[in-house]
Parts: structure tokens; C-alpha cells; sequence
């Protein structure tokens, strides 16, 4: 966890964000009913989104908290890329006043494309990716806390 501004029982609508040096996978999720929904890709570039996409998503969802996915290897360790989704998850506190939490992302990238390869094949898979990696990792921290 990065913060805590409220506590759990009051955290009901949650943005999920899969971090990615290129890409930013979003999903919503809605904690008492445990349902979660992908929502969009956003271009990132030098580690930052499109900082008034995101605002306009918090506005629409009414968000109380974020989830970012948290890269680490197989074994527990941190990656070189662990440090810049935890920044991610600063920023996102910083900017917008909401707590942020880690949440692990391991093998969601694996699950997402077995999952939507199923649904709609290859082309399916190419362009949607990010955004069910964050709805799946949405599923897991709620499955989690």
C-alpha cells in the first residue's frame, strides 16, 4: 500500500492501472459487488499519461482509490521496472489526494491473452490487452483484501 487516506470499508470505487513504459492499461471496479469492467488504453510517454484523461476517468467513475499493478519477478524480487510503477503509484496519490495501492501483477499479461484470444482471436489480443491486465488485476486485489 502506498497510502491511506481512508479506511478499507469506506474504498468502494477503485481505478486499476497496468503501468507500462508505452501504455497504460485502465479498469474500474466496484468492491461490494466485487464486478470490475477494462475501460481504455492511454499513450504514455517518459512514465507519464495523459494526466487529464486519468482526472476525467476519476471525475466519471467517482473513483475512491487506485490499484497499480506491481511488477516482480518469479521470485519475489523487484525488477528495474518495479520502481517506476511505484512512482506511478505516488504520482497518482499526489496528484488526485486518493490512496494508492500495489497490488502483484505476476502472469496477469499470460491470463489476459489466453483469455482474449479466446473471445475474439489475435486482433482482439494486439488492441486490448493493457486494459484487461488491469481489470485483472483489479479482480485480484479485490479477491486479496
Amino acid at each position: 500500500m502506498i497510502s491511506s487516506v481512508k479506511s478499507q470499508k469506506t474504498l468502494n470505487r477503485f481505478l486499476s492501472f497496468d503501468f507500462g513504459e508505452k501504455r497504460i492499461g485502465i479498469a474500474t471496479g466496484y468492491k461490494p459487488s466485487l464486478s470490475t469492467q477494462a475501460l481504455t488504453v492511454l499513450a504514455c510517454k517518459n512514465d507519464q499519461p495523459q494526466w487529464q484523461e486519468v482526472e476525467k476517468l476519476i471525475k466519471e467513475w467517482q473513483v475512491d482509490a487506485f490499484v497499480v499493478g506491481l511488477p516482480l519477478n518469479m521470485d519475489d524480487s523487484e525488477q528495474a521496472f518495479t520502481q517506476k510503477a511505484k512512482k506511478f503509484a505516488d504520482r497518482l496519490h499526489g496528484r488526485f489526494g486518493l490512496p494508492a495501492f500495489l497490488h502483484d501483477e505476476r502472469l496477469s499479461s499470460v491470463e489476459v491473452k489466453e483469455y482474449l484470444f479466446e473471445i475474439g482471436g489475435y486482433k482482439k489480443v494486439n488492441q486490448e490487452i493493457d486494459a484487461y491486465a488491469a481489470e485483472l488485476i483489479l479482480k485480484s486485489y479485490f479477491e486479496s483484501v
